[in-house]
């Protein structure tokens, strides 16, 4: 009997120790979910919201304490330029301003240059005509005057000029600066070579009497 009740005693310690391994096993799983929960939403920032500030028209270093104090991440990505703004300020934020993100999210700026930007002036010099090389000189965004006509056929463009003097293809100018078409009026120049002869100097065949021709005539001699 005694033997008995040892054995007994030893499964039914035996069949405790299991279920304790088990429940600890339970438990550290848990507590593994858990902590790989927590976790995530610590690194997603799970149920944060941040409304993003407008920092436009603000300098650079304005602009980053602004985000940075609000959680957000500022970065310079490109830069502009507009003449009547100072220089650093911040002319557009890649994520507008009143949306809603998370707490991290980066923010890229573009600030206003320093430098006045240049364009390079296109082959459009006698290659064209006036609507099509003055069209083609806006959208590339260059400034256009009034243009300047000169003789030569019309509307084709023989020049540009820019303060005042011609350029050609190639010369890089400022966006500031005004282009002058130089476009052809129609009317032909004076150094043109034009001859006006009497109409005796000529045949009417472009030969001249002293060529040895009898040339005849609708006019009858009256006496």
């Amino acid at each position: 009997m005694a033997a008995l009740y040892l054995g007994e005693k030893k499964m039914k310690v035996r069949g405790l120790y299991i279920w304790v391994n088990l429940s600890a096993m339970a438990i550290v799983v848990l507590l593994l979910v858990l902590g790989v929960k927590w976790g995530l939403d610590v690194y997603t920032h799970h149920d944060e919201a941040i409304t993003v500030p407008d920092v436009r028209r603000k300098s650079t270093a304005d602009a980053r304490h602004i985000l940075e104090s609000v959680g957000l991440r500022m970065e310079v990505g490109d830069t502009g330029y507009v003449k009547m703004l100072p220089v650093g300020c911040v002319l557009e934020q890649s994520v507008d301003a009143g949306s809603v993100v998370k707490s991290g999210k980066l923010v890229r700026v573009t600030i206003n240059s320093g430098t006045t930007p240049v364009l390079t002036i296109p082959d459009v010099i006698d290659n064209g005509s006036y609507r099509e090389v003055r069209a083609r000189l806006q959208s590339m965004g260059f400034k256009v005057g009034d243009p300047e006509y000169i003789a030569g056929e019309r509307d084709w463009v023989y020049g540009i000029k820019v303060r005042g003097r011609n350029v050609v293809a190639g010369r890089k100018v400022s966006v500031e600066d005004v282009l002058i078409i130089q476009v052809g009026s129609g009317a032909r120049d004076e150094g043109d070579d034009i001859y006006f002869t009497d109409g005796d100097e000529f045949s009417p065949s472009g030969m001249s009497a002293d060529d040895g021709l009898i040339f005849d005539d609708d006019f009858e001699e009256i006496e």
